[in-house]
């Protein structure tokens, strides 16, 4: 997992990038991967003016919990899991934040909004709706973190939704987190990151010793 970013006329770029060092996901590697891009991919395409950037977390969340159930690390009701905060064992960061002059960017939290004191939510260093013109950095995870499952596991309400038996299978995964730079217009956003994002560029990518490919901000997909 690469976090990093070129600087631009003092402006700075955020972007984390998570890939196989052999150049092949494995299919517990890439079940994850695709997790957290379809999180990814349902924030970007929800964000727009007039959102709350707290409820983009939440659905990062969401998506998270129900790619997990499908995997079989976690069973039961997505909508219970999301009352004990369990989204916060596997994505324990905010969302994303500002992005400018400086990587974490300041006006976050202006006079009068108050931070979230939830799991996860926390953690998000903007607290602000979405408004045109914002830039901001987009980065669900999922991460496999010891004492954060342990936790989870001792916890009377959160343990029911974990299948141990398939959890051990990830431990020492470490994780995986997909960051994109985007800019909100009128209407959406416009995606400014230009990586290969899907399992297949990635691994076409890294099967090219000299890659040519241009990769477009859009790829294949409308936002």
């Amino acid at each position: 997992m690469f976090d990093m970013g070129g600087e631009y006329y003092c402006y700075s770029s955020d972007i984390t990038c998570s890939f196989p060092a052999n150049g092949k996901f494995t299919p517990d590697q890439k079940a994850i991967y695709e997790a957290v891009l379809k999180s990814s991919r349902a924030v970007l395409a929800a964000i727009k003016p007039g959102v709350k950037w707290s409820d983009m977390h939440r659905l990062a969340d969401r998506v998270h919990l129900e790619e997990l159930v499908k995997i079989g690390i976690l069973r039961g009701n997505v909508e219970d899991m999301l009352k004990v905060h369990l989204g916060a064992v596997f994505m324990p960061h905010g969302l994303g934040h500002l992005l400018g002059i400086d990587v974490h960017d300041v006006g976050g939290y202006p006079e009068g909004t108050d931070r979230i004191d939830e799991p996860g939510l926390k953690s998000l260093r903007m607290g602000r709706i979405v408004l045109e013109r914002m830039v901001l950095t987009v980065e669900p995870g999922i991460y496999f973190i010891n004492h954060l499952l342990d936790k989870a596991l001792a916890s009377k309400e959160q343990c029911d939704f974990i299948n141990n038996d398939v959890l051990a299978r990830f431990r020492g995964f470490g994780g995986v987190r997909i960051e994109d730079d985007i800019a909100v217009t009128a209407d959406g956003m416009e995606l400014l990151t230009c990586v290969p994002r899907t399992v297949e560029e990635i691994e076409a990518f890294m099967a090219d010793r000299n890659p040519e490919k241009p990769f477009s901000p859009t790829f294949s997909e409308k936002f």
